[in-house]
């Protein structure tokens, strides 16, 4: 199908029909934030399944009942997303978790009102883009992909849903409030999971002994993650979600990348990237 057929054009952006519906898009401009609401921003394939399992279990001091029990759509739900219309979020007690992979500049008046705070995770986007292709490849919902330097094309230059990952990365980085935005990189949490869910658990001013924060870590390493139903989109009807084309939860690993891409494609996505990047200072970890 085509992309007329199965995306919707929001401010710019384009995002998948089947889950953005006028009606859903409305509830999001018209939601009202809390202080103590916890956003977990996003752009698509960078670790978002993760974050919705590691932020749950710090907020319950490690108790994996939540993340054993509910979908992760609906522990952490995503606001712009028609399932969040159905979950009475404003019975929700304190501290309200969701999701949402817009841009900064598409947020509601009332995110820059109340200022909740912001995880922002981000991720190599060689990997992203890795991710990206087995995902459409294996999403009903989703353009087909085309080969690997089509849908390349078009990742570098943002006409993929959700637009283009170098404007997604430097709007966040570029927003006034800092106080309340906190970044972080799926590969940092490859590097030392424990490390960063420590950072996390400050940040959420959650106190965490070094035995909780180990065993969270542990619960959220890829293999047991990957065994959680409620985190795999088994779930998901196949004729959505054929996973035995790909798995959603694939690798999760970094610089698999280098397994994907030629030679020229790399060269192509470096120039690209040093072009868009050049005067974002923040330290990257895979820079």
């Amino acid at each position: 199908m085509t992309e007329a057929e199965l995306y919707v054009v929001y401010k710019g952006v384009l995002m998948p029909k089947l889950v953005h519906t006028p009606a859903s898009l409305k509830y999001y401009e018209d939601f009202s934030f809390r202080p103590d609401d916890i956003l977990i921003v996003t752009y698509p394939k960078s670790g978002t399944t993760w974050m919705q399992e590691v932020v749950p279990l710090i907020l319950s001091h490690g108790d994996p009942v939540v993340v054993d029990t509910v979908p992760n759509w609906d522990r952490v739900p995503w606001l712009e997303e028609t399932r969040a219309c159905d979950l009475n979020l404003d019975q929700r007690p304190p501290p309200r978790i969701f999701t949402t992979h817009f841009h900064h500049a598409m947020m509601s008046s009332s995110f820059f009102t109340v200022k909740p705070r912001v995880i922002y995770l981000m991720r190599n986007p060689r990997d992203v883009f890795t991710s990206s292709f087995h995902y459409h490849g294996m999403a009903s919902f989703l353009v087909d992909p085309g080969t690997q330097t089509e849908f390349l094309h078009k990742f570098l230059d943002g006409k993929v849903m959700f637009g283009s990952w170098f404007d997604h990365v430097k709007g966040w980085l570029s927003a006034g409030e800092h106080q309340h935005i906190m970044y972080i990189c799926y590969e940092e949490m490859i590097l030392d999971l424990q490390a960063a869910v420590a950072r996390l658990a400050e940040f959420l001013d959650t106190p965490l002994d070094s035995e909780t924060i180990g065993k969270i870590a542990e619960r959220c390493v890829f293999k047991n993650m990957k065994n959680n139903k409620m985190s795999n989109y088994s779930l998901v009807p196949s004729e959505l979600m054929d996973q035995n084309t790909s798995m959603f939860l694939r690798k999760g690993m970094a610089g698999d990348w280098k397994n994907q891409l030629t030679v020229a494609e790399g060269e192509d996505f470096d120039a690209v990237y040093r072009n868009k990047m050049q005067h974002v200072k923040y330290k990257f970890f895979w820079d």
